[in-house]
């Protein structure tokens, strides 16, 4: 709790460190997250949390939103339910943010859906592609990335379309996010006339994964879908290469978190891919992503470049974009309208489109490979 607590403080005091003299004369914008800055996923809070952090910094030295400084308040939930939604409802309650913004996790953003929509408090962007945030729709929920079902849909294009793979198993967190995978892979997957030829599961915050080595391994798949966090998947992908097949391609989704694993797996990486939903963080022919490599070495230096804290800068851009559009007085309603209203957007070289009904941003998915290097396959 203390650590928590500690980072919420360093979060506020960096950005209002960062905010010019006349920026600070106005009232701040406060924006509340809770993600994990501990414990096994701890990497993925602390980069979405960096680059958000470097997007907020960016604005508040250009002045702010209207005149008006952001100030983001992170507290740690241990990527467990209980804490984010205590968490939330402190941020609420106690903090009066006026919007949260970068949760992480399907299972810890699932938690808080019904304080969201009690309080009628925008959750902006949570770092998860689970369906359950997109249908049925919640006016309250607005989604940047892509869902889990199509990452799904394109890692089954790759594995089947394009290498006639048939035999696919699925490792899973016994939660809410590995069921959001499973069900993306297995619609997939039927779409082909196929289904998987076994699964395995592990829980949440934990490494416990031999049982599952046995049971996916025991029908010999060809290849493997992971909907875990980095530390589970890169121990089952080292035991089931040490023990079963090291031919095998060992496909995750985005929220794997693809710096963390490449680094726990090293060699065992080979063979390793990893679906996308932003650019790769060194493409440089992108504007945005220019930028975002120059705010991360300004303000975020300590923190990796990666897919997940260019997620967070992104989100954290875009917050901007929407809020300097509302006219008048910015209010949650004239936030949400007003996202609703400006249709298609390009913020420095990345699309998005929001619509009435429409609160998912982006909907582009990119396949990358994590050895020797992350690089982009070809699409």
């Amino acid at each position: 709790m203390i650590r928590g607590l500690t980072l919420a403080v360093v979060s506020v005091l960096l950005l209002w460190a960062s905010c010019p003299l006349h920026a600070q004369q106005h009232p701040p914008i406060v924006l509340g997250q809770s993600c994990a800055l501990s414990g096994p996923a701890k990497d993925l809070g602390l980069e979405m949390r960096a680059g958000l952090l470097a997007a907020f910094s960016r604005i508040n030295e250009n002045g702010g939103v209207h005149g008006r400084p952001i100030r983001l308040i992170s507290k740690d939930d241990g990527y467990e339910p209980d804490k984010a939604l205590f968490n939330t409802r402190q941020l609420i309650v106690d903090d009066q943010v006026f919007l949260l913004i970068g949760a992480v996790g399907t299972p810890t953003t699932k938690a808080v859906i019904p304080i969201i929509e009690t309080y009628q408090v925008p959750l902006f962007a949570p770092f998860t592609g689970a369906e359950l945030l997109r249908a049925p729709f919640h006016r309250y929920i607005i989604n940047v990335r892509a869902s889990y079902a199509q990452e799904m849909e394109r890692l089954a294009d790759y594995l089947i379309d394009q290498k006639g793979i048939t035999r696919i198993a699925c490792f899973y967190q016994n939660d809410s996010y590995g069921f959001a995978g499973l069900e993306g892979i297995e619609a997939a997957l039927a779409a082909r006339g196929l289904q998987l030829v076994s699964t395995g599961s592990y829980e949440r915050n934990t490494i416990a994964v031999m049982g599952a080595v046995r049971e996916i391994f025991a029908a010999e798949p060809e290849a493997v879908i992971l909907v875990g966090a980095y530390a589970a998947c890169a121990e089952f992908i080292k035991l089931g290469k040490n023990k079963y097949d090291d031919q095998l391609i060992f496909g995750n989704i985005s929220f794997v978190g693809t710096k963390s694993l490449h680094n726990a797996l090293g060699a065992y990486g080979k063979g390793v891919i990893v679906s996308q939903v932003v650019p790769h963080p060194e493409d440089t022919s992108i504007a945005l992503v220019r930028e975002y490599r120059a705010d991360m070495d300004a303000y975020q230096h300590d923190q990796p470049l990666s897919f997940t804290s260019l997620e967070g800068y992104i989100a954290g851009r875009l917050f901007a974009e929407i809020g300097e559009a509302v006219e008048g007085e910015l209010t949650r309603e004239g936030f949400i309208h007003t996202l609703e209203t400006m249709g298609n957007m390009d913020i420095g070289g990345v699309a998005l489109s929001f619509g009435p009904d429409d609160h998912q941003g982006m909907d582009d998915i990119y396949l990358t490979r994590i050895y020797p290097r992350i690089e982009t396959l070809e699409q």
